[in-house]
């Protein structure tokens, strides 16, 4: 007897991923100057008011449900 075999779709697994490190040394110069700065300071006094007013918002909201298999009076078809 001869048959066909049944095959299913391939699992394709994440992917291993490997590293390899190499390393070398390079020197960096940093240099560090340095400076004085003068600093005359003036004050601006920002004097802030809030006067406050009141509003009422309303919300509505709409849902739409599919139900399949009913018709649109449920119990009349």
């Amino acid at each position: 007897m001869h048959y066909r075999p049944h095959v299913l779709a391939p699992i394709v697994h994440p992917t291993q991923c490997c590293a390899q490190h190499h390393a070398q040394m390079t020197i960096v110069p940093h240099i560090h100057p340095s400076h004085t700065t003068y600093v005359n300071h003036h004050l601006y006094q920002h004097q802030h008011y809030f006067p406050h007013t009141q509003s009422v918002v309303s919300d509505v909201s709409h849902q739409h449900v599919h139900c399949p298999g009913f018709g649109p009076f449920p119990g009349r078809f």
